[in-house]
């Protein structure tokens, strides 16, 4: 029996490994034959209950747009559901203790409890509050820049590890006020979360930092300053969060807003240097960067998979029936390069939304779109533009093929991206 009492259908005797080392290196490409068959295909991650997987664009905006599915699997009629996020956490090495804060999160809530959560958090990611962080934005940017030559060796750095990295994690720290001396610490554990790794070395790494989110709590009732956190405690707000709330919420914050922009910076630096003809154009025009980002999240977005999505009654997404509280699954990547919806996909135009208005899902859809798309769009046209400016014989100090790429099958990202600064350095 499944979770949701039910026998597994047919197709589950032909469950798509979602682990395969092909979809994590390629999981814009190798997802083509699941997109091109009529239905849905049935995935398997291990640990975890199987699940549909979602691979064109229709289908998961009718997904994303909630009206007969939800994020929380505990809403989910026809329980118990099993909690996909859960298990694969389990199965990667969350400790059980800390299970509550993935119940507790924005990011997992629907309904009025996500209402009410959400509502209190989405000023601070505004449009106009982030723009009016982009001065702060350029000053790290120009730092980091100003520094890289120290950290080459014969002319070569490594970008992810000296800008790419910390550019959003110092922005999202001093957001949410993390002590200085503590942010090595959080952008380490950070890091690790986020990489792909399993057992211990992961389960400490949450434990360390949901630790440190309990102190900042701490902190900040304590010494109150200009910061979100020190908002969301004031004693104004009738609906404050709880304790575990706010935490899950920090813990978030550190991991969902920053590593899709270290992502997004590299991913596109490395797309930008493969693709000469669209680099200079960009060169050429400065005021297509807006376009620039969001072709290159389109294109080469980090985000391969959204949050599994919880059937709340039978329906049908496309051609296949999904049943009450059957899981199903977004692959995002899949979803960005369909030919239905866009022209030539598999090819970087970044005058494409010039043209078009065709939206691309790579910051999501719905109510669950991301909460700092706005902030890591800034941040990526930011880098980018800086980049491009101080560096402007940058190119890579390796042959492409010899790149390697993270196991993460959630997050598409370089383990290094080692580039050769002009003999003048980034100052010019």
């Amino acid at each position: 029996m499944t979770a949701q009492g039910l026998e597994p259908d047919d197709a589950d005797s032909e469950l798509l490994d979602l682990a395969d080392q092909k979809l994590i290196r390629d999981p814009f490409t190798s997802y083509t034959h699941a997109r091109e068959r009529e239905r849905m295909v049935r995935g398997r991650v291990p640990g975890v209950d199987p699940m549909w997987v979602a691979t064109r664009h229709d289908e998961i905006r009718t997904i994303m747009s909630g009206a007969h599915f939800t994020i929380d699997a505990k809403t989910a009629p026809g329980g118990p559901v099993a909690h996909r996020t859960e298990q694969t956490w389990q199965a990667r090495g969350m400790y059980a203790e800390h299970e509550k804060y993935l119940r507790a999160g924005i990011f997992d809530s629907d309904g009025s409890d996500h209402r009410r959560l959400r509502g209190l958090v989405t000023a601070a990611f505004s449009p106009r509050r982030v723009a009016a962080l982009r001065p702060r934005i350029e000053a790290v940017a120009a730092d980091l820049l100003d520094r890289l030559p120290d950290h080459a060796e014969d002319g070569v750095v490594d970008l992810i590890e000296h800008f790419a990295r910390p550019l959003p994690i110092t922005v999202i720290c001093e957001l949410i006020a993390v002590p200085e001396a503590d942010r090595e610490r959080w952008r380490t554990r950070s890091a690790t979360l986020t990489a792909g790794v399993c057992g211990d070395e992961l389960g400490d790494a949450l434990a360390g930092m949901v630790a440190d989110a309990h102190a900042l709590v701490e902190l900040h009732t304590t010494h109150p300053g200009g910061d979100l956190i020190s908002e969301l405690l004031a004693p104004h707000h009738e609906d404050r969060l709880s304790t575990d709330e706010l935490v899950a919420l920090i813990v978030n914050l550190v991991v969902a807003g920053h590593i899709t922009t270290v992502n997004l910076i590299a991913n596109s630096t490395e797309a930008l240097l493969a693709n000469p003809g669209q680099l200079a154009l960009l060169r050429a025009d400065p005021a297509l960067m807006p376009h620039a980002v969001d072709e290159l999240m389109r294109y080469c977005g980090p985000v391969v998979r959204a949050l599994p999505r919880y059937a709340t009654c039978d329906t049908t997404v496309g051609d296949t029936p999904v049943r009450t509280g059957e899981a199903v699954l977004p692959i995002v990547s899949a979803a960005n390069r369909d030919p239905a919806v866009f022209a030539d996909p598999d090819r970087l135009d970044l005058t494409r939304t010039r043209h078009s208005r065709e939206p691309h899902l790579g910051f999501g859809h719905g109510v669950h779109r991301c909460l700092g798309a706005h902030l890591a769009q800034e941040e990526a046209a930011v880098a980018l533009t800086a980049l491009l400016e101080r560096v402007p014989d940058l190119r890579l100090a390796t042959d492409r093929k010899d790149l390697r790429r993270g196991d993460n099958p959630v997050n598409w990202h370089l383990k290094a991206l080692h580039v050769r600064l002009s003999p003048r350095g980034p100052a010019g």
